[in-house]
């Protein structure tokens, strides 16, 4: 999983120089009313919510707002509705990309999406293209802190994790399967092992190498993507290089 963790060092990154906040509390607040109308407003009976709010605290949004969202979700028929949509297309040099959006015009946003594909050199595919690409998987994120990584490793893959990343030397990044991220992330902090963030995610079975310019090309269409209000997680199949990924990253 060596591509999605260099992903996952370069968001994490990006996040914390992200002067964009309002934008981001958007996203999460949509987020939230997603899955708030699916399962209900207590985040004791509905997983999907708890995680929603746990990613909106992460991002030092406001209780009032989180309460707001639920709120808005809770009155059915009044306000916005939101629609899950996935798109699929190709970037530069044939690269899959993923687009899990939520949004209350999908005319708008395939409009959109489509139209950053092509002035980018990609294009907007038909469903099913790129998605048997990519799979579901839960991802618990761990601060390194000096912590010995092996011993975390063992004590999440006791736990049942499906697999452990310890690459990056500031977080430890543990995978599992969709249905045991609770309980896999339950176990970890019964350990004394402190949780950065826990969240459902997409990983790509597996990636394609592409020379330096190609993946400057996918890394601008992928912010591009993220910029919009309508979507929520981009995700590609692409390795990025090591000197593009030392430039980015840091």
């Amino acid at each position: 999983m060596s591509g999605h963790s260099k992903w996952s060092t370069i968001k994490r990154q990006k996040g914390a120089n992200d002067a964009k906040r309002g934008a981001l509390f958007t996203k999460v607040a949509r987020e939230i009313m997603v899955a708030a109308r699916a399962g209900g407003g207590d985040p004791d009976a509905n997983f999907r919510l708890r995680l929603a709010m746990d990613k909106a605290r992460a991002v030092n949004m406001p209780l009032d707002n989180i309460k707001r969202a639920i709120e808005r979700a809770a009155g059915a028929g009044e306000g916005e509705q939101y629609e899950e949509i996935a798109y699929e297309g190709y970037g530069p040099g044939g690269v899959a990309i993923l687009v899990e959006a939520a949004t209350d015009n999908r005319n708008r946003t395939a409009s959109d999406i489509r139209s950053m594909f092509a002035k980018a050199g990609g294009q907007l595919a038909g469903s099913g293209a790129v998605a048997w690409q990519f799979e579901p998987r839960g991802l618990i994120s761990i601060p390194a802190e000096g912590r010995d990584a092996d011993e975390i490793a063992l004590t999440a893959i006791d736990a049942g994790a499906a697999d452990v990343d310890t690459s990056d030397p500031s977080v430890i990044e543990v995978y599992t399967e969709p249905a045991d991220l609770e309980r896999v992330r339950i176990a970890i902090e019964a350990g004394g092992i402190a949780v950065e963030s826990a969240e459902s995610t997409m990983i790509a079975k597996s990636t394609v190498a592409l020379d330096a310019h190609r993946a400057r090309q996918n890394l601008r269409l992928i912010e591009t993507l993220e910029d919009l209000d309508d979507v929520q997680r981009v995700t590609a199949n692409f390795d990025i290089p090591e000197d593009v990924f030392a430039e980015v990253a840091g």
